[in-house]
């Protein structure tokens, strides 16, 4: 039961740092965080997924440029639903290697000594840290641990939000694209349940527009604005 919590835990902070760090600071600038702050997400992120903040920052802003339509690296109306579902981080890869739309949307993400010599060059030295990491804390069942934490993102995020958040659920309001709200109550995936209340106002920190709704990425960034370590720009 300990390694279940303790999994839970964890690939619930991923999906905080995805939601909180790479979605609404870098992707579209509405919070800027504590630069320890900052840096421990992205800390986090290289090692229990790998991915490389400006393709991830990229990606989204081409999928806003582009929503629904030809050019969006994910969209289940252009790639078909259960492409997205279940392949979305082929989807993700794909996207990634086109350098042009990299460079393009990518502006303004980090840049220092440690992107440009440990987490963009070596992405997958990340994952096998935690690997090791996970083996240490759980012996054989850290396999299983750091396994759960790899198809994480690629199910929830790749899968669900860019899948089933353009296809099921309601509507907060009328937007270009065909987003959805999976839930009213953003837990799960750290608020992004909301897609469409996201869709409405992308330059916003806050996901959620109905009184009953919830998101719980917005709740951390209180919390964090509270103790100083936040300063939200948009909401």
């Amino acid at each position: 039961m300990t390694t279940v919590i303790a999994t839970l835990v964890m690939t619930h902070l991923t999906i905080v740092c995805v939601t909180l760090y790479l979605h609404r600071s870098q992707a579209h600038r509405s919070v800027e965080f504590h630069p320890v702050v900052a840096h421990l997400m992205r800390l986090w992120l290289w090692m229990s997924t790998g991915m490389v903040t400006k393709q991830w920052v990229a990606i989204h802003r081409s999928h806003h440029r582009h929503s629904d339509q030809p050019g969006d690296p994910h969209s289940p109306h252009v790639w078909g639903i259960w492409r997205v579902l279940f392949g979305g981080a082929w989807l993700y890869n794909r996207a990634a290697q086109d350098q042009v739309m990299i460079d393009q949307y990518g502006a303004g993400t980090p840049n220092d000594w440690l992107e440009r010599t440990i987490y963009s060059p070596y992405p997958w030295h990340g994952v096998l840290f935690m690997l090791g990491i996970d083996i240490a804390l759980f012996g054989l069942w850290g396999f299983v641990v750091w396994a759960v934490q790899m198809i994480w993102i690629p199910l929830w995020a790749a899968g669900v939000i860019n899948g089933l958040g353009h296809w099921v659920g309601y509507r907060t309001g009328e937007t270009r694209d065909r987003s959805r709200n999976l839930l009213p109550w953003g837990i799960w995936i750290g608020g992004e349940e909301l897609h469409n209340g996201h869709h409405l106002n992308p330059a916003s920190a806050k996901l959620s527009h109905q009184w009953w709704e919830f998101d719980i990425g917005w709740m951390y960034i209180r919390l964090l604005s509270w103790t100083g370590l936040a300063q939200v720009k948009t909401v």
